[in-house]
Order: C-alpha cells, then sequence, then structure tokens
C-alpha cells in the first residue's frame, strides 16, 4: 500500500516529522498536495469525510484519514516497526512525541503570540517578549529533559538500542531550533552532549541519506521555525 501526504506546498513544517518517519522506515507514501498539485489540498480538506481532518498533516491510509502529527506517527510505530513492540514502550515514545509536539508550538508562538493568522511585524513587541521567556526559560527546561532521559536509557536513543520515530522528530526539532535561534543554542548545546550526539547519528543514518540530501528536503523558510536575527541572543 502506497499512503497519501497531504500538507502544505512549500514549507517542511509539522509535515517534516511525518515525512522523517515515512523516509526512514523506507514505507511507500505519496506527496499528494506539492508542486503542480498545491492546489488540492484544501479541496481535499473541505471534502466530506466520516473523519475529517482539523489541519494537515493528514495521511489518508488504509481507508482511515489520520491528523495530528503525533497521532500519525503513533498509527506509523506501530504498523511499521518504528516504536517499540510493547505497550509500555509505544506509549513512552508517543509520550516522547508529545512532549516534542509541546516545545515546537511553543517555538512557533516566539513569533506569532498573538495572531497566526497575522504578520510578524504587527506583533514585534509580543514576539520580543515570548522570545526572551522562551529563550531562556523554556529552551534550557524541555532540552534538559530530553538531556536526562539520554542520560537514564540503556543506550544513545531515546527508547531501546534502535532509533524510533521520536527520535527522528527530535533531529527535526533541534534542526529547526538551530535554525531559528543559532545564537542561543550555540550557548546550550555544550551542556547537551547526549542530544547533540543523537541529532548527529540520525544526520547520518543510512535510511535517510538519500533523503536528507535531496530537493525533497525543504528549507525552513518562513514555516513554524523562523529566524529573525532580534528574537535570538545567546
Amino acid at each position: 500500500m502506497t499512503y497519501e501526504l497531504w500538507y502544505w506546498d512549500g514549507l517542511p513544517g509539522r509535515g517534516e516529522f511525518v515525512r522523517l518517519a515515512l523516509e526512514a522506515g523506507r514505507i511507500p507514501y505519496r506527496e499528494c498536495a506539492r508542486g503542480k498539485d498545491a492546489g488540492r489540498l484544501q479541496p481535499d480538506m473541505a471534502a466530506r469525510r466520516e473523519q475529517p481532518p482539523f489541519a494537515p498533516p493528514y495521511l489518508v491510509a488504509e481507508g482511515m484519514t489520520i491528523a495530528q502529527t503525533a497521532n500519525i506517527l503513533l498509527f506509523l510505530g506501530q504498523r511499521h516497526g518504528l516504536a517499540p513492540r510493547t505497550l509500555k514502550g509505544r506509549l513512552w515514545v508517543h509520550q516522547l512525541q508529545l512532549t516534542i509536539a509541546d516545545m515546537v508550538a511553543e517555538a512557533h508562538d516566539t513569533h506569532h503570540p498573538i495572531d497566526p493568522g497575522d504578520y510578524y511585524e504587527a506583533q514585534k513587541g509580543p514576539a520580543a517578549k515570548r522570545a526572551r521567556a522562551f529563550r531562556e526559560s523554556r529552551m534550557p527546561k524541555f532540552l534538559g529533559y530530553f538531556e536526562r532521559v539520554l542520560e537514564g536509557g540503556a543506550s544513545a536513543w531515546l527508547a531501546g538500542r534502535r532509533w524510533t520515530y521520536a527520535d527522528l522528530s527530535l533531529f527535526q526539532l533541534l534542526e529547526g531550533l538551530r535554525f531559528a535561534f543559532p545564537r542561543r543554542m550555540a550557548t546550550l548545546e555544550p551542556e547537551l552532549p547526549r542530544l547533540v550526539a543523537l541529532r548527529d547519528a540520525v544526520a547520518t543514518l543510512p535510511e535517510l541519506k538519500a533523503y536528507l540530501g535531496s530537493k525533497r528536503r525543504l528549507d525552513f523558510g518562513k514555516g513554524i521555525f523562523r529566524h529573525y536575527p532580534e528574537l535570538d541572543k545567546p
């Protein structure tokens, strides 16, 4: 079966977390709203479904429409061996993914703290205040948590002796933070050696080599992770 992946064209966004799992798992899928097909997304979202998605990304698989990044990854993890086999292990990886999703949302809100539908320029004052709190408090708290998880584990991965979809997502989170907050990350990373090692291990996975080096791997641009120099400090 070839899954259908639906996401906005031109930005990695939350769709990239799903894409990395599909690529690393070598799971057949088709991009349904890229390039000449970009205009198909909104009509497809508006189509009548028993269980319609609120927003992309969503995956059409086996007659189901599965939305929400963590939910899609929960499905792929169990179906394609991208998570532990035990219920305890699967719930742990899902918990980690939800925590990653929390940080992704907070990173987005640094540049759109008031209205996600308005321009950044219309909310620069609140954005500066939100970004300061994110840099000084939330980034150390979230990243320190993941560092402690790795420190207490049995291997260099988050859950067992093999990578899971949560490891891939943590890699994408770190890449996004490096793009959006390069100065702050340069200050924090010396205190996060296990996280940096995990990021480097994912970057060199044979399963991802072709994808990461291809044009299908999109730049961050003006998506969830955005680099505004005025929001980034050591």
